[in-house]
């Protein structure tokens, strides 16, 4: 957490658009504990683990929550796109 400053690094990946100045969120050790995790919040536990230390980012737990609904709504809805239509039932 010393190489982040002790500060969440999201810079909007949670869907809010943080302090004007420094465009990070606020949050700081003196408020909440931060997580390590990687930039991709949707890989798996396995793969999350492999990430080396030094791609990790400190993230405060509510940008962490928001970031990986938001990445796993998109990589659903890039799913979902790239499924083919089903056979329609009645050719019209």
């Amino acid at each position: 957490m010393s190489a982040a400053g002790h500060r969440c690094h999201c810079t909007g990946a949670c869907g809010s658009k943080h302090s004007k100045s420094a465009r990070h969120c606020d949050a700081t050790t003196d408020h909440v504990a931060l997580l390590a995790a990687p930039a991709d919040l949707t890989l798996s536990p396995t793969a999350a683990a492999a990430v080396p230390v030094a791609e990790l980012l400190a993230w405060c737990p509510d940008c962490h929550r928001r970031a990986t609904a938001r990445q796993r709504a998109a990589d659903r809805e890039r799913q979902r796109a790239e499924q083919p239509e089903p056979p329609a039932l009645f050719d019209l």
